[in-house]
C-alpha cells in the first residue's frame, strides 16, 4: 500500500505527535508498505528509509508550523497514494485534507492535540471561550474533510461527537515494552542512591514543561515527607516550575525534603533510564487526549497517579495499576500520593499490574489496527466510485 503521512510535527521536534508518527512510519515501512512523510522544516531527508518532504515553516510558540503551500499537492499528485494519513491536522494537515478531497484520495485524520482546550486555557475569560469555540468550528471543518477520524480514547471520541465530528473510530498508541522495562531500575541503581541518599521515594513527572501540562499541581506533592520530586522534560515553563516547586518544598512544615531535580529533555535509552529512577509516576494535565508517558511508566513497572479526566481514564485502572484523582478537589492528589508513598508493597503490586496491562500493546499490533482503518476508508472510496 502507498501511504503519505502528513504531520504537523516531526523530527527534530520531540512530542507525542512526533513519537506516534515515527513509530507508525517505522512499522509501516518494516511491513513492506511504501511510505512518504510531509512535515514542516527543519526535518531530516529520510527516517527509517522513508523519504521526508519538508515544507517551509514559521515558529509558533517555539514550534515549527508548516506553511500550507502547493508543495503538499505536488507530493500527493506525484506519489498518488492509496491513502493519506494526516496526524493532528490543523494548518498543514488542513491543506492536505482539502487536496485529498479534491483528488479523491481516501484519508484518515488522527485527532491528537486538544487545541480548543489549550486556547481556552491560555487566553483569559471570554477571549479564551471565544477562541476555543472558533477552534472547534475549525476542527469540525477540517475533520469533516477526512473519510475517518481516529481518536485515541473514549473521552476524546465523545468530545468530538459532541462538537459534530461523528465519523470516528478509536485508535490507541503502542509502547516499546522492551525499551521501557522494570529492569532499568537495576541499571540505574547508583543514580537512584545519589538522588535518594536517605531512602526517599522518588516521585517523577515526564513530559513537556508548558502551561497546558498544569505543573502547578505538583506543588501539592512537593512537600510530602520522605519524597523527592524528579522532573524529566523541558519547555517554556521550566524556570517558573523550578522556582515554584523549590518554594513549595522549602515552605513545607517540619524538615524540608531535598530540592526537586530537573533532568531536562531525554529520549531513547536515556528516557527509559529516567523512568528507572522513579518509584511513582505522576501526571498532572487534565486536557490529554491520550497520555503516552502513562503507558511508558506502566511498561517501566511504575504505579501511575493521574487526573480522572481525559485520556488517563482509559489508561489507569484505578486501584489496580494506579490511582485516579479528582482534579477539582484540592488535596486529593497529595492524599492519593501519600497512600503510595507509605506502602511499598502497594507500589510494587500496582507496578506489576501496569506492566502486564501494556505488554501486548506493541506498535506493530497498533499499526495492524491502523491498516484495518486504512482498508475501511479505501473500500469506502471504492464503493463511492462504483
Amino acid at each position: 500500500m502507498r501511504v503519505v503521512v502528513v504531520t504537523e510535527s516531526f523530527l527534530p521536534t520531540l512530542n507525542g505527535v512526533t513519537t506516534s508518527v515515527c513509530r507508525t512510519v517505522e512499522c509501516l515501512a518494516a511491513a513492506g508498505h511504501r511510505v512518504s512523510v510531509v512535515c514542516p522544516r527543519p526535518a531530516p531527508d529520510e527516517h527509517a528509509g522513508v523519504p521526508v518532504h519538508a515544507v517551509p515553516s514559521v515558529p509558533v510558540r517555539a514550534f515549527p508550523t508548516g506553511i500550507p503551500t502547493g508543495a503538499v499537492r505536488d507530493v500527493l499528485e506525484t506519489v498518488r497514494p492509496d491513502v493519506v494519513h494526516v496526524a493532528s491536522p490543523f494548518v498543514l494537515g488542513a491543506r492536505a485534507l482539502r487536496e485529498t478531497a479534491r483528488l479523491g484520495i481516501p484519508s484518515v485524520a488522527v485527532y491528537q492535540t486538544d487545541m480548543p482546550s489549550y486556547l481556552a486555557q491560555h487566553a483569559p475569560g471570554l477571549v479564551g471561550t471565544g477562541a476555543a469555540g472558533a477552534a472547534w468550528r475549525w476542527v469540525r471543518r477540517v475533520h469533516g474533510l477526512a473519510d475517518l477520524t481516529l481518536a485515541p480514547s473514549r473521552h476524546t471520541t465523545a468530545e468530538l461527537a459532541a462538537h459534530g465530528v461523528t465519523a470516528t473510530a478509536r485508535w490507541g498508541r503502542g509502547v516499546d515494552a522492551r525499551l521501557f522495562h522494570p529492569g532499568r531500575r537495576d541499571r540505574v541503581a547508583a543514580a537512584r542512591r545519589e538522588l535518594a541518599p536517605g531512602g526517599e521515594v522518588l516521585v517523577g513527572y515526564v513530559g513537556r514543561l508548558a502551561p497546558e501540562k498544569e505543573l502547578d499541581r505538583l506543588e501539592e506533592v512537593a512537600g510530602l515527607p520522605g519524597t523527592r520530586l524528579v522532573v524529566v522534560g523541558d519547555g517554556p515553563s521550566r524556570s517558573r516550575t523550578a522556582t515554584r516547586l523549590a518554594e513549595a518544598v522549602a515552605a513545607a512544615p517540619g524538615r524540608p525534603n531535598r530540592p526537586p531535580v530537573f533532568l531536562g529533555a531525554r529520549s531513547g535509552e536515556a528516557l527509559a533510564d529516567a523512568y528507572g529512577l522513579l518509584d511513582v509516576f505522576v501526571h498532572t494535565g487534565t486536557r490529554e487526549t491520550f497520555g503516552q508517558t502513562l503507558q511508558e511508566a506502566h511498561a517501566s513497572g511504575l504505579p501511575v497517579v493521574a487526573p480522572a479526566r481525559g485520556g488517563p481514564l482509559d489508561l489507569v485502572d484505578h486501584g489496580r495499576t494506579g490511582l485516579l484523582v479528582d482534579p477539582d478537589r484540592p488535596g486529593d492528589l497529595a492524599a492519593r500520593m501519600a497512600e503510595l508513598v507509605a506502602d511499598p508493597a502497594l507500589r510494587e503490586r500496582m507496578g506489576r499490574a501496569g506492566r502486564a496491562a501494556v505488554e501486548g500493546r506493541t506498535w506493530s499490533r497498533v499499526t495492524d489496527e491502523l491498516l484495518g482503518h486504512y482498508a475501511t476508508v479505501v473500500a469506502g472510496a471504492g464503493r463511492r466510485a462504483a
